[in-house]
């Protein structure tokens, strides 16, 4: 494997998390229940991310302002835009699998 400069990797990283994003608000068809209940994450887990990585460096983001950067939009809008009724066999396996931090 190649040699990475701490730099190197960050930015690597940077460059995934951004495609990541990029992926899912292309992908709005997929839900978060979806992603939950298939990878254990979803968008709102990455805004969470987010804004615990900025806050440990003293930057405060409230809940809203990680989840527009996420969303490209304000969450009510892409709500309102995007979100539909889990089925109740998703609210299930939700409930079934959900992590222990959520």
């Amino acid at each position: 494997m190649a040699e990475l400069t701490s730099e190197q990797q960050r930015d690597f990283e940077a460059a995934a998390f951004r495609t990541l994003v990029e992926h899912l608000r292309n992908r709005a068809d997929v839900q978060n229940i979806d992603l939950m209940n298939l990878a254990g994450f979803c968008r709102n887990c990455l805004s969470n991310w987010y804004r615990d990585a900025a806050n440990a460096e003293g930057i405060e983001l409230s809940k809203e302002e990680s989840r527009e950067i996420v969303y490209g939009m304000p969450y009510a809008e892409w709500q309102e835009k995007h979100q539909t009724d889990a089925t109740p066999e998703k609210k299930a396996a939700f409930e079934q699998n959900r992590p222990k931090d959520h």
